[in-house]
This record gives C-alpha cells, structure tokens and sequence, in this order.
C-alpha cells in the first residue's frame, strides 16, 4: 500500500528523491530453531540449516523477505543492543484464502504448543480474524474476508 501526500500542483514531492522501497522484515528470535519450525509451519520456505543458522531469510510471494537473527547475532555488531520489553513490539499479518482456513491454522498452531492469544473470531470490519504468538511473543495475525464482506 502507498500513501502520497500530494502538492498543490498535484505532484508527489517525495517520488523523485526517495529510491528506497520496502523490502523486508526482521524480527531478533532467541530460539533460531524454535522460530524457523513456527515460521515454516505457516508456509515460509527457510532453506535447509536455517535452524542452526545466526541469520536466516525467507522469501515470501512478491518478493518481500522475513528476516531472522538471533540474539547473539545481533549483539555481535550492535554491543550495546538489548531486548526490548512488553508485548506488541512486532506483528505480522498472513492473509489465509478463507475463514475456515484461519480457525483451521490457528488451531493448528495452538495443538502443537505455540500461545493462541486471540482465538478466531468474525471481526466488525469484515474479517474472520485471529492471533498466535510465535515463540518470542510476537504476535502472527490472520485473517479472511468473511463471504458477506467480499
């Protein structure tokens, strides 16, 4: 999604001098292993090793990477680097192809250990929409468009 704020004279003052484009997310896990199982569960490919790995990357549809480093990665060329606390600090939002397939992957989720922390529910703005936590807490949103809403 793009939001352009535009001039009086209808043109975009940021677009000739921005050459930067969205490209990935990164999120620092504690559990590399723990984190690339959760993640490939939800349909990420991370290549082979990746669980033994400091860093791994996952290229999703479009082209858009998940990124993974560990702590110890992250502390290696950032010292003073430490966790930030409390919850909501990172989220993820997968678009499943139906409602039932949410209900169907939360549970899922929730069967093989990973926190339910909103079980799926019709959404007023027109989602079946539920959360799981991955395994440092941050939250993996999803969602479908109810058939009333499409």
């Amino acid at each position: 999604m793009s939001v352009f704020f535009k001039t009086g004279r209808g043109r975009d003052p940021y677009r000739s001098r921005m050459t930067a484009r969205f490209d990935a997310v990164g999120l620092v896990v504690s559990d590399m292993a723990a984190s690339v199982t959760f993640y490939r569960r939800l349909g990420f490919a991370f290549p082979e090793g990746a669980e033994t790995a400091p860093h791994a990357e996952a290229v999703l549809p479009g082209g858009i990477r998940l990124l993974l480093d560990t702590e110890e990665s992250v502390r290696s060329f950032h010292p003073g680097w430490r966790r930030p606390t409390g919850s909501g600090r990172a989220s993820l939002a997968l678009l499943c192809d139906r409602p039932e397939e949410v209900d169907a992957l939360y549970e899922e989720l929730v069967g093989a250990g990973y926190q339910g922390e909103l079980k799926p529910w019709d959404a007023v703005w027109g989602q079946r929409y539920a959360i799981v936590n991955d395994p440092d807490g941050n939250g993996v949103d999803l969602f479908a468009p109810l058939p009333s809403a499409q």
